[in-house]
């Protein structure tokens, strides 16, 4: 099923205006500007009805897409010197090598829990 069949605008411009708001919690009017910079002239309520319209739509293709992302996750440690002190860093990483969360700590000796 094609969602974006009989739009004025192209389906890219539609994805990346909906993104934009949805991502980077942007104004519609944000929105309209970022675009309008690229050469795209459309109005901010066109944004607002868009976002309406394809927010679910966007939200399940992309929840659908990273669906493994969520279920496995590694934990990496290292051990840096910042400013002449050692720390501990700890970061948790998903499947395809992002970085989920950071946790830095002057020394190991404390056992604390990072992900509870």
């Amino acid at each position: 099923m094609n969602h974006f069949k009989g739009k004025q605008f192209q389906k890219d411009v539609i994805i990346v205006a909906v993104g934009y708001y949805l991502r980077y919690n942007l104004s519609y009017r944000e929105v309209q500007e970022l675009l309008y910079d690229r050469g795209i002239n459309v109005c901010h309520t066109t944004i607002y009805r868009w976002v309406q319209e394809y927010s679910k739509v966007l939200y399940y293709l992309w929840k659908k897409k990273n669906r493994q992302s969520f279920y496995s996750w590694k934990m990496d440690e290292t051990y840096i010197k910042i400013k002449g002190r050692w720390h501990y860093l700890y970061r948790a990483i998903d499947a395809d090598g992002l970085t989920l969360d950071i946790w830095l700590r002057r020394n190991g000796r404390r056992k604390q829990p990072m992900l509870s």
